[in-house]
């Protein structure tokens, strides 16, 4: 079975986009993945397709209509009952590797493509399996954009898409660290040479240079990710401490 992916958009002319060439086009070719977008319009109720109006309270913008989605939401649902739902907005929990591995394990995804100034938030008090992720600290104009980044990190990581299994494994965030340095040919340029023990053919130190420089740059650019990554390394001695007490 492949992964498939639906998404509700206002607009669907957008995909696959760029998800239709290189690594992500060749595996839509082998049918490794497939899209379904649904146009978010379909499900409106009057002549004009409408599907937001004004903010309540006021201010700037309109809002995505709650029954207009919950219908788009519901009728998805029964395309694709087993798989998770995610609205693409700001306001929700940042994206994780570990997340879009979990996800390109399954069968697929639907998601929900926000626009203007989002969503009438009654729809995730009433469709509580809605997962609402963020890209990033970013605003965006519409979810599309996050969506196709969301499927590209999911797409690469189906069995055959990248050359060898392995090719994923010590990328950035895999390992809770951003991923150490890359350089290659030629040797010297710019007066800037390779590091030595790159061209020393000695692997253990290569790896050991690797996982240094992995953990130096994690520390002084990515704080966040150093933290979470020294909590993990020191919770299973301390799992080991409560249990002898025990």
């Amino acid at each position: 079975m492949s992964f498939h992916a639906q998404i509700l958009t206002l607009y669907p002319e957008m995909f696959p986009g760029p998800l239709g060439v290189s690594l992500a086009g060749r595996a839509l070719e082998e049918g490794k993945w497939s899209c379904t977008p649904i146009h978010i319009r379909d499900y409106a109720t009057d002549k004009h397709r409408t599907v937001d109006d004004t903010p309540a309270g006021g201010g700037a913008g309109m809002v995505l209509r709650a029954d207009i989605l919950a219908a788009a939401v519901d009728d998805a649902m029964v395309r694709q009952p087993t798989v998770p739902i995610l609205a693409m907005t700001p306001r929700g929990k940042p994206i994780t590797q570990a997340r879009i591995r979990e996800l390109a394990s399954g069968p697929g995804v639907t998601v929900l493509c926000g626009r203007f100034e989002g969503f009438d938030e009654r729809l995730f008090d009433a469709r509580p399996h809605i997962e609402q992720v963020s890209m990033g600290d970013i605003v965006l104009s519409g979810g599309e954009i996050g969506a196709l980044m969301l499927l590209d990190a999911c797409i690469r990581l189906l069995p055959g898409v990248m050359g060898a299994t392995s090719s994923g494994d010590e990328e950035s965030f895999e390992q809770g660290l951003l991923e150490y340095p890359h350089y290659t040919r030629p040797n010297d340029w710019e007066g800037r040479m390779i590091p030595e023990v790159l061209r020393s053919g000695d692997h253990a130190k290569i790896a050991a240079w690797r996982k240094q420089r992995a953990e130096e740059d994690t520390r002084l650019r990515r704080p966040d990710l150093w933290g979470r990554y020294k909590d993990a390394r020191v919770q299973p001695a301390s799992d080991v401490q409560q249990k002898n007490k025990d």
